[in-house]
């Protein structure tokens, strides 16, 4: 059994995460459903082509919101309230610099991204109109990872839910005015997507110094730059971009792949992997929890601490994945119409349907282990595991997809979930054991 103090612990970060992070996908599902109705499967891909560049450049700098979670926490439990401003002054000040070398770099960055995905000759113009939009949001992106890494790392995740409702429901009300409304398209989307971005950066700031206000300690410039910080947090960070780069090499195949298969299959793919974002998103919210409350436990030096963190989150993580394949099992179909009215799309997407219905029985326990891994900073073990799983992605590539075609891609999709699972899994038990003594 669970001590009840755990389960409303869980819950107190857990839950404005889980509405924050739906708010995430459910966008993703606006784009896609707003294109969706426009005349042509090209238009769904073109976003889905334009998103995948993006989740490359952006999606695999997430260790600006990750490491900036694990370093906060365990700062906070070690009482070190100096130590958690320095730790947002660098996550900020790095993610400027990233932001703005990916702008500089646009041309080479989108003719590279385009090469990869391999999108058709009606495609890959609207998927480039998005990107030469939306690249202009990267500073504010990265800002955002900041600042949502260190509201989770302070347990403030009521902060988290403000600055991504804020921020999703914005893009999601500009998708409709220009999309539906002034019928700009895919520019639309970008352009939706570019100004909400800017626009939670300004409120991330505003709901910081509301935190700061009643916190112990001062921002010190010369602890902000500290060499072993530093040189921790560029270690942290890293691995943790090695692990994410590996994560978006599979996508990226994942797409590309489905792309060469034809406009329909690679719409009907971006249809079902919206699904798997609306429940990596929402598995995600218990991982974050886990995130903040292993941290607090590591920074504390108390493994019983770190065992019930682990235990309520994960049991809570186990019962929506259960609860996520039972919608997909018996109301897919009808998520699938609302998504699009191209009736060979749906037809398509439905074939391919039971794959993301048995997804979250089967990965629901590599999003949990990474939430553990973070709140334990131990970026580099994560980093191992993923690279491993890539591996086994890829021979599942090399062997399935000539047997089954697009049943195959969707298998070794499910083989990469399942590895990262078990790599994790081998390596939990010595995380426990180096955790402080038992109080």
């Amino acid at each position: 059994m669970i001590d009840e103090n755990w389960n409303r612990k869980v819950w107190h970060l857990a839950g404005p995460i889980v509405l924050a992070n739906v708010s995430i996908p459910l966008l993703g599902l606006v784009d896609t459903a707003v294109v969706g109705h426009l005349p042509g499967p090209q238009y769904i891909g073109g976003v889905a082509v334009g998103t995948i560049i993006f989740s490359i450049i952006f999606f695999s700098f997430n260790f600006l919101r990750m490491g900036t979670t694990g370093l906060t926490a365990q700062a906070q439990g070690a009482g070190d309230f100096d130590e958690v401003r320095a730790t947002l002054a660098r996550a900020v000040f790095l993610g400027i610099g990233i932001g703005i070398a990916f702008v500089a770099l646009q041309v080479p960055i989108l003719w590279l991204g385009l090469t990869i995905a391999g999108p058709s000759e009606t495609v890959a113009p609207l998927a480039q109109s998005y990107f030469d939009i939306r690249i202009w949001g990267a500073p504010a992106t990265f800002i955002n990872y900041a600042l949502v890494g260190w509201f989770i790392g302070i347990h403030n995740t009521r902060a988290t839910l403000i600055h991504q409702i804020f921020m999703n429901g914005i893009n999601i009300i500009l998708d409709l005015v220009f999309v539906m409304g002034l019928d700009m398209g895919v520019e639309g989307v970008a352009y939706a997507t570019l100004i909400a971005e800017y626009g939670a950066a300004v409120l991330g700031f505003w709901l910081v110094r509301r935190n700061l206000a009643p916190m112990a300690g001062r921002l010190h410039l010369e602890q902000v730059r500290n060499p072993i910080q530093m040189r921790r947090m560029m270690s942290v960070n890293r691995n943790i971009l090695l692990r994410s780069l590996c994560l978006q090499t599979a996508f990226v195949l994942f797409t590309s792949i489905g792309a060469r298969m034809g406009d329909t299959v690679l719409a009907a793919n971006a249809i079902l992997l919206n699904f798997q974002l609306l429940l990596s998103f929402f598995l995600d919210g218990f991982a974050q929890a886990a995130e903040a409350l292993v941290g607090d436990a590591i920074g504390a030096r108390d493994r019983a601490r770190f065992r019930a963190a682990v235990k309520a989150s994960s049991i809570w993580a186990l019962a929506f994945a259960l609860l996520y394949s039972v919608i997909y099992f018996a109301f897919g179909g009808q998520l699938i119409d609302l998504m699009t009215n191209v009736e060979t799309v749906q037809e398509v997407a439905r074939i391919y349907l039971p794959w993301v219905a048995v997804s979250p029985l089967l990965s629901f326990w590599s999003f949990q282990l990474d939430g553990i891994y973070i709140g334990a900073t131990r970026a580099r073990e994560m980093r191992n595991s993923m690279a491993t799983a890539l591996l086994f992605y890829l021979i599942g590539l090399l062997v399935l997809i000539p047997l089954w075609g697009n049943h195959g891609l969707w298998a070794s999709f499910m083989i990469l979930m399942i590895v990262r699972s078990i790599t994790m899994g081998w390596g939990y038990p010595k995380i426990e054991r180096e955790v402080g003594a038992e109080t």
